[in-house]
């Protein structure tokens, strides 16, 4: 089986607008024709790089590479020129796709269409190669083989289930993870994809009334802006979103309360997953929202922190430092086990000898499955020979009334090993913030330093760069 099926699935099922983007729309037979017509522009090359935005050439190039049989590779367009080089370099002989290359791939042929010539159907193909965001590290190409992602949306999702009103807006990079997902879950639903080439939230919230979406995408950074362009002006005013997802990065308590206030009638999804597992494996749905904001019990009202259950087909386990299955409740290592788990790295799996896949995050289970994530396993502090998670000092750091955001990292100390150094945006006293921590937490846990900043430094998709932080503290004590 190869992706191109929920191309040819959508197409079979009613000729009605697929994609939208900058005011022109494709419909999925046109979409098909397309990208029949640049799988014959492809065949020979080894890779298909693409190297634009979000644009109706996005689809076409996706499934023209795998109806031609050839993997398909996203890279960020925003990279600078040394670091592009470096990706490029990895793929000899690939033929490239850059913005000025996009509309071309979507003129109709100009002579008959050719016989289309049958999409190979090894599952075990390579269909995509997506870099990783190098939060921690430099980046590396995680392997999505046709069969990872055919797993995701068959086994999650029911096909046609859409109603020929919905609309998807789809702000998330080409380059990431959620980017290529939306693009085949929605097809393989009905729902028409609405994209947006480059996020700002006032942008943001005018597509959606506009196109009058139905259903959106975001992650922590977008809903954050958003919801501060709508602050002052009551509701959103978007009456047709009935749904919004977010995920990607952890979402700060207070701006998801916020996000609720300000959209009353929609319906919120927590979807947490990593590219390595071919997008979402848990996700916290409207009614655990709903309920957890209803809640008097103080178990149900945590789960509105947690990334929720996970979907059908998939296994989570909790593995202490010992690799013993962890007790409800206790924190652990992230294990996860399924048929869309790739953890494959250019040819190279991490899947354990039982299938399982090392997500590098810390978390734990409750008594009813909810998983909670608490933060990257590399991201861990130790301090006089304790283990101390960064994101529970955070999650205190950002209920303080003057901060919008904080990181906390561990520097070297030569007495305690490491040192807590909190890097946070927004106003307060430095002394008042050590006693508002370790009022709620200990003083273990209360940082040494308080460090303010303008802003932090993120991926374009909200996931907090510690690497150029701890470079940047580094450099500044060397100074």
């Amino acid at each position: 089986m190869n992706i191109s099926l929920i191309l040819d699935m959508a197409a079979s099922a009613g000729d009605r607008v697929a994609v939208t983007a900058d005011g022109r729309s494709l419909t999925a037979t046109e979409l098909l024709s397309r990208a029949r017509s640049a799988a014959e522009r492809f065949r020979g090359y080894p890779y298909v790089l693409y190297l634009g935005t979000n644009h109706l050439a996005y689809p076409v190039a996706l499934f023209g590479a795998a109806l031609a049989g050839i993997a398909f590779v996203p890279l960020n367009y925003r990279l600078g020129e040394v670091q592009l080089d470096g990706l490029l370099s990895r793929h000899p002989g690939a033929l490239v796709l850059r913005q000025a290359d996009l509309d071309a791939l979507l003129e109709p042929a100009s002579t008959p269409e050719p016989e289309p010539v049958a999409a190979p159907q090894d599952p075990d193909e390579v269909a995509v190669l997506i870099y990783t965001s190098g939060t921690t590290s430099e980046p590396k190409a995680a392997v999505l083989r046709h069969r990872h992602l055919l797993a995701y949306v068959l086994n999650s999702l029911e096909f046609g289930s859409a109603a020929e009103t919905d609309a998807a807006l789809v702000a998330a990079p080409p380059y990431h993870i959620a980017g290529l997902t939306n693009l085949l879950s929605n097809l393989y639903t009905g729902r028409r994809v609405v994209y947006l080439a480059a996020f700002d939230a006032a942008t943001w919230l005018d597509t959606v009334r506009r196109e009058r979406v139905t259903h959106a995408m975001v992650v922590p950074t977008m809903l954050a802006r958003i919801v501060t362009e709508v602050d002052g002006h009551g509701d959103a005013g978007t009456p047709t979103l009935h749904s919004l997802s977010y995920g990607g990065a952890r979402t700060p308590r207070p701006v998801l309360e916020r996000a609720l206030r300000v959209f009353p009638t929609t319906s919120f999804v927590n979807a947490y997953g990593l590219t390595e597992t071919a997008s979402t494996i848990a996700v916290l749905g409207p009614e655990d929202h709903r309920g957890a904001l209803a809640s008097n019990d103080p178990a149900v009202r945590e789960r509105l922190s947690s990334a929720g259950q996970p979907l059908p087909g998939i296994e989570i386990q909790i593995r202490t430092e010992h690799g013993d299955p962890a007790a409800p409740g206790e924190t652990g290592l992230v294990f996860v086990r399924g048929e869309q788990i790739s953890g494959e790295y250019g040819g190279c799996s991490s899947l354990d000898a039982e299938g399982w896949f090392a997500t590098r995050d810390l978390g734990r289970l409750d008594a009813d499955g909810y998983l909670f994530i608490e933060g990257r396993a590399d991201d861990t502090i130790i301090r006089g020979g304790e283990n101390i998670a960064p994101a529970e000092i955070e999650d205190v750091l950002l209920d303080h009334p003057g901060l919008t955001e904080a990181a906390v990292l561990g520097v070297p100390d030569p007495e305690w090993g490491q040192q807590l150094v909190a890097v946070v945006v927004g106003d307060g006293d430095p002394d008042e913030i050590k006693r508002w921590v370790r009022q709620r937490l200990r003083s273990a846990k209360t940082p040494d330093t308080i460090v303010f900043r303008g802003e932090l430094p993120k991926t374009e998709t909200g996931k907090l760069l510690r690497r150029v932080l701890l470079a940047e503290l580094a450099s500044s004590t060397r100074a």
